[in-house]
C-alpha cells in the first residue's frame, strides 16, 4: 500500500512480532509474542516499521517462523512494486511461474503446478463455476500480504497439487486508531498511446467502549488499463507434414491479430471487530470483486493452401520452407471480434474466537456467490479477389508477409463475410463453515494439539449459445451494410518485418451498436443464400436465447475432519519441533450435461448425468531442526489432491459437421467436437520437501529448497482424431488425466541490505532466487503413445527473479528483473503423431522510485515491461522439427502516483 503507511510485522497466523529475536521454541515465541503486543496495545502503541527494508523483514518473519514451508509479499512490497495485481506480484517469489496475457499477468504456477487452491484470510473463496479466485481480480493496493504455502498441513485448508496461496486483506485492529490512506496513479501505455486512473483509498478507526473494543475498516479500490497487443503469426498446421518427406513442409495460412481492449476492477472490502473483553473477538467481513471489460479484436488471415508457390527458398539443411510466394490463392480474409465482460464475486462471513486457559475455540461461516457473463460480436469480411503473398517464416524470428498491389485503404476492395454471436454465462455460490479447537497440553513432547471440522456445499452452473451466418458467396459489398464509417486499424507492430499491418475495420460501436441493422441484414442473406435452413431458424429471434443443449449444473458438497498434534523435543544439540496429522474429506456431487449432435442440418440432444463419491486421506508429517538460532532445516512429507474444475467433469458432448465452404481446411476431418470428462479422478500427489534456511539479521536471509512430487492424474485437454463408425474421422477435444508423473526441483534464495558498506552506501539491497523444475508425467492410457513421458504443460525448468534496492532517507527505488525459461502449451495427435505447441522464454524489467518528502506524502515513478521483448509461441510437429507461431508485441506501462496518509 502506502509507502509511508505504517506495517505490522506479521506471523503466518496473523500474530503482531514484537522482535526478530530466535526463540527456543515455537509455542514460547508465540507467547512473548501475544504477551508483548497486548502490552504494546495497552499503552495505545504498535510496532511499527516502514519501507522496503521492513517489507523483506515482516516477508522473512512469515516464512521463518510458519509451521508450513512458505514465502510471502507484504504490503509495503505489493505497493512499491510496479504490479498491478497479486498475481503479477507473486511472480517475484522463489518457485512461482505465471503466464501474462492481454498486458496482465494471469495464471499461476507453484513449482510448475497450476492446481493452486486459494483463500482469503484463510476462507475458500472461487471465481464463479471454478474452484479458485482469479487472483488477477486482486488490485495490489487493497492487500495486506500474500502468503503462498508450498508444503499442506491438517490444519489449512486442502492445498491443491501446487500449494495453498492466502490473501490477506487489512482488518481495524491493525491500526492503532483513526487512519486514512490512499493513493492514485496514472499510467501510460507506449504501445496504444493511452492513459488510465487507478487508485485506492482506506478508511479505518477503532474505539474503546462500554462494551468492549470496536473497530471498523473500509478499503475501496479501482483499477483500470487499456491495452493492445499487435501479433504476427503462422497457424499450426502444417502442409504435407503426413505426406513424402522430401514435400516441402510450411505452414499453410499467416495472419496477423492485434489484441485490444479496456478493462476496469472496482473492488471493496469492509470489516468489522469487537472485543468484549480479553477472551473474546467477533468480526464481520464483506468482499466484493468486480471485472468490466469492453475488448475488440482484429484478426487477418492469409489463407495459403492452395495456389501456385514460387521463389520457394528452403531453410538450410532442411525440408521447411523459409521464404516462399503464393499467387493465386483464396483471398485474405479478417474479422473484428467485438465484446463485453462481466464479472462480480460477492463474500460474507461471520466468525470469532474464544479463549479459556489452554484451549482457544474459533468458528467462521461464509457465503460467496459470483457470477461472469460475456456477450461478443463478430464481423467478418474478406478482400474480394487474391493478391500476391510474399511470406516469410524466419523474418525477426517468426512469420512475416505483404500482400502484393492491394490497396487496404479502398473500401471497393472488401466483401461481407459473415456476422456471429455468443452468449456465456457462468456462476457458483456456496456456503462453508468451519469449526476448530486448539489445546495446549503437557503431554510429554506433545504441546498442543489441533482438531477441526468443516462443511461446504457448492453449486455451479453453465450455459451458452452462439450463431453465425455465413454471407462470403453472396460477394455483398463491405460498406453497403449499414455499420459506419470503415476506418484503419491502429499499427502498434513494433518493429519493420510485418508488412501487412493494418486494414479497413467499422469501429467498436459501429459493430455492437449497429446489431439490430446486423441481424435483419444476415436474415435477408441467409434467405438469399437458400442452403442455410438452421443457420436462419437461429437468426429468427432478436435476443437469442441460452441453447438448453449447451448447459451443464454441477452440486457438490464436502464434509471435512482433521487433527493434528504438535511437537517440541532436542535431538543431540538441536531443536526438534513439527507437526503430524491427518485431514479427511469426503465428496459427494453430482454433474449433469446435455450431449448435442448436429448433422446435415438436424440437431439431436441427449441429457446426460453422473455421480461420484469419494474419500480423500490427506495425512502430513513436518519436521524442523535448529541448530542454533540462526539455521533451521525443515523436512515435510504430505499428500495432497485437487478435485478436476466443475466444467472438467461435464459428461455432455458436443460433435459438429464439418461443412465444406466455411473456411476451408486442408486436412480436415469429417466432425469436431468437445466434451468434459465425468470419468476424471482428482490429481493425487504424494510431497517431499528438505529446506536448509539461515537467518544471520534481520534483514538478510538465505534458503535452499529441494521438492519432489510423486503424482498421478495431471488432467490436460488433449485433441485426438479417431475413426468413428457413425461420424467418420472424428477430432475431438477433452480433459484426460494423465498416468504417473514426477516432478523434481530445486529452489534457492536470498536477499540482504548491505549494512557494512560506509554512508550513504548502505542503503543498498539486493533480493535474488533461482528456481529449477524438471516435470514429466505419462501421456494417458486412452490415447495412442500411452506410457510416453513427456514434460508437463505449462512447466518452464528455469525460473530466476533478481531485484536491486536502494533505501535512505527520503528515497527508495527498485529494479527488478524476472523471467522463465520455455515451456509446453498443449499437445494433441491430429496427424497421427504427438505435437507440441509451446512458449520461448519470458523476461521482464520493471523499475520504480519513490520519494518520501515527509511521512504524509510519497511521490512514486514506476516503469513495467521496460524490455518489451515480443512473446513467442512455436509449434513443434515433429520430433526436433518447429516452426514459430507468433511473435506478440505487448506494451510498456509508465505510472506516476501520488500516496497520502492521515492519522
Amino acid at each position: 500500500m502506502l509507502a509511508s503507511v505504517s506495517l505490522l510485522l506479521l506471523s503466518a497466523h496473523g500474530a503482531a512480532v514484537a522482535q526478530d529475536v530466535a526463540p527456543p521454541t515455537t509455542a514460547q515465541a508465540t507467547e512473548k509474542v501475544d504477551a508483548a503486543n497486548k502490552a504494546k496495545e495497552d499503552q495505545g502503541t504498535l510496532v511499527v516499521v516502514k519501507g522496503y527494508r521492513a517489507s523483506l523483514r515482516s516477508a522473512q518473519q512469515i516464512k521463518r517462523k510458519s509451521d508450513s514451508i512458505i514465502d510471502a509479499v507484504v504490503a509495503e512490497d505489493i505497493g512499491k512494486l510496479p504490479d498491478v495485481n497479486a498475481a503479477e506480484s507473486l511472480a517475484r517469489l522463489p518457485g512461482i511461474q505465471i503466464t501474462h496475457g492481454s498486458d496482465e499477468g494471469s495464471g499461476v504456477l507453484v513449482r510448475g503446478l497450476p492446481d493452486v487452491a486459494t483463500t482469503v484470510n484463510g476462507r475458500d473463496i472461487s471465481t464463479a463455476e471454478l474452484r479458485r479466485v482469479q487472483l488477477q481480480d486482486f488490485p495490489s493496493g487493497a492487500l495486506a500480504g500474500i502468503e503462498v504455502y508450498k508444503s499442506g498441513s491438517a490444519d489449512l485448508l486442502e492445498p491443491g497439487l501446487a500449494g495453498l496461496i492466502n490473501v490477506r486483506t487489512r482488518r481495524p485492529f491493525d491500526f492503532k486508531g483513526f487512519e486514512i490512506d490512499g493513493a492514485i496513479r496514472e499510467t501510460y501505455n507506449d504501445q496504444n498511446e493511452k492513459f488510465n486512473t487507478n487508485g485506492n483509498l482506506l478508511i479505518t478507526d477503532r474505539w474503546s467502549t462500554g462494551v468492549g473494543e470496536i473497530g471498523a475498516l473500509l478499503n475501496v479500490s479501482y483499477t483500470e488499463q487499456d491495452y493492445r497487443n499487435a501479433v504476427r503469426w503462422a497457424t499450426g498446421y502444417v502442409a504435407n507434414s503426413t505426406a513424402d518427406p522430401a514435400l516441402p513442409r510450411y505452414p499453410d495460412q499467416v495472419g496477423v491479430y492485434m489484441d485490444t481492449g479496456h478493462r476496469w476492477r472496482p473492488s471493496a472490502n469492509a470489516t468489522l471487530q469487537w472485543r468484549p473483553n480479553d477472551q473474546t473477538e467477533l468480526y464481520a467481513d464483506l468482499l466484493w470483486q468486480a471485472y468490466r471489460a469492453e475488448h475488440w479484436n482484429d484478426w487477418a488471415m492469409a489463407p495459403l493452401w492452395s495456389g501456385t508457390k514460387t521463389n520457394v527458398v528452403m531453410q538450410e539443411g532442411t525440408n521447411q520452407v523459409a521464404s516462399m510466394t503464393n499467387t493465386g490463392g483464396d483471398p485474405i480474409q479478417f474479422y473484428r471480434s467485438t465484446g463485453s465482460d462481466r464479472t462480480d464475486t460477492q463474500q460474507i462471513a461471520v466468525g470469532g474466537s474464544f479463549t479459556s486457559g489452554k484451549l482457544k475455540l474459533s468458528t467462521d461461516l461464509a457465503y460467496t456467490n459470483s457470477l461472469y457473463s460475456n456477450s461478443s460480436w463478430s464481423l467478418d469480411s474478406a478482400l474480394k479477389q487474391s493478391y500476391p503473398i510474399n511470406v516469410s517464416y524466419v523474418s525477426g524470428g517468426g512469420a512475416a508477409w505483404e500482400a502484393v498491389g492491394v490497396d487496404v485503404s479502398d473500401a471497393r476492395n472488401y466483401i461481407w463475410r459473415g456476422y456471429y454471436e455468443s452468449i456465456y454465462k457462468v456462476g457458483g455460490n456456496g456456503i462453508q463453515w468451519r469449526g476448530d479447537a486448539v489445546y495446549d497440553t503437557d503431554w510429554g513432547i506433545f504441546k498442543q494439539i489441533k482438531a477441526g471440522v468443516r462443511y461446504s456445499d457448492r453449486n455451479a452452473f453453465y450455459k451458452a449459445n452462439d450463431r453465425y451466418g455465413w454471407t462470403l458467396p453472396l460477394a455483398i459489398p463491405f460498406d453497403s451494410i449499414g455499420v459506419g464509417e470503415l476506418t484503419l486499424t491502429q499499427d502498434t507492430f513494433r518493429g519493420g518485418e510485418q508488412g501487412f499491418r493494418s486494414y479497413l475495420q467499422p469501429s467498436y460501436d459501429g459493430i455492437r451498436g449497429a446489431r439490430e441493422t446486423l441481424l435483419a441484414e444476415t436474415r435477408a442473406a441467409l434467405a438469399t443464400r437458400g442452403n442455410a435452413p438452421l443457420d436462419l431458424a437461429k437468426f429468427q429471434p432478436d435476443l437469442m436465447p441460452y441453447d438448453p443443449y449447451r448447459s451443464f449444473t454441477a452440486k457438490e458438497a464436502t464434509h471435512t475432519g482433521y487433527v493434528q498434534g504438535r511437537y517440541e523435543t532436542q535431538f543431540f544439540n538441536s531443536q526438534v519441533d513439527g507437526n503430524i496429522g491427518v485431514r479427511v474429506v469426503h465428496t459427494v456431487g453430482k454433474y449433469s450435461g446435455v450431449s448435442k449432435v448436429t448433422w446435415d442440418n438436424v440437431e439431436t440432444a441427449v441429457p446426460k448425468s453422473v455421480t461420484q463419491n469419494y474419500i480423500d486421506v490427506l495425512p502430513n508429517l513436518s519436521m524442523r531442526l535448529r541448530p542454533n538460532d540462526d539455521m533451521q532445516i525443515r523436512l515435510g512429507i504430505t499428500k495432497t489432491r485437487t478435485r478436476p474444475d466443475f466444467g472438467q467433469l461435464n459428461p455432455a458432448l458436443s460433435i459438429s459437421q464439418y461443412v465444406e465452404g466455411n473456411t476451408p481446411v486442408p486436412d480436415h476431418a469429417d466432425a469436431y467436437g468437445s466434451a468434459g470428462n465425468p470419468d476424471l479422478k482428482p490429481l493425487t500427489s504424494t510431497n517431499y520437501d528438505i529446506t536448509w534456511e539461515y537467518y544471520p539479521s534481520q534483514n538478510t536471509s538465505a534458503s535452499v529448497a529441494v521438492f519432489y512430487h510423486d503424482l498421478f492424474g495431471f488432467i490436460n485437454n488433449y485433441t485426438t482424431r479417431t475413426n468413428d463408425p457413425v461420424y467418420g474421422v472424428l477430432e475431438v477435444s477433452r480433459p484426460e488425466n494423465a498416468g504417473a508423473g514426477k516432478i523434481k526441483g530445486i529452489e534457492v534464495a536470498g536477499q540482504t541490505f548491505l549494512d557494512f558498506l560506509p554512508g550513504a552506501w548502505n542503503g543498498l539491497g539486493v533480493q535474488a532466487n533461482l528456481t529449477y523444475i524438471d516435470a514429466y508425467n505419462e501421456l494417458p492410457d486412452k490415447l495412442d503413445g500411452a506410457g510416453q513421458m513427456v514434460k508437463i504443460p505449462g512447466v518452464s525448468n528455469w525460473s530466476y527473479n533478481l531485484a536491486l534496492f536502494y533505501e535512505k532517507g527520503k528515497i527508495s527505488t527498485r529494479l527488478s528483473y524476472n523471467g522463465r525459461s520455455r515451456w509446453i502449451n498443449s499437445y494433441d495427435n491430429r496427424s497421427g503423431g504427438w505435437e507440441g505447441e509451446g512458449t520461448e522464454a519470458v523476461n521482464r524489467l520493471d523499475y520504480s522510485f519513490s520519494y518520501s518528502p515527509n511521512d504524509a506524502y510519497t511521490i512514486n515513478f514506476d516503469a513495467s515491461n521496460i524490455l518489451a521483448k515480443p512473446f513467442h509461441n512455436f509449434h513443434e510437429y515433429e520430433a526436433g522439427k518447429r516452426f514459430v507461431r507468433d511473435i506478440r508485441d505487448e506494451g510498456r506501462y509508465y505510472g506516476l502516483s501520488v500516496r497520502f496518509k492521515y492519522q
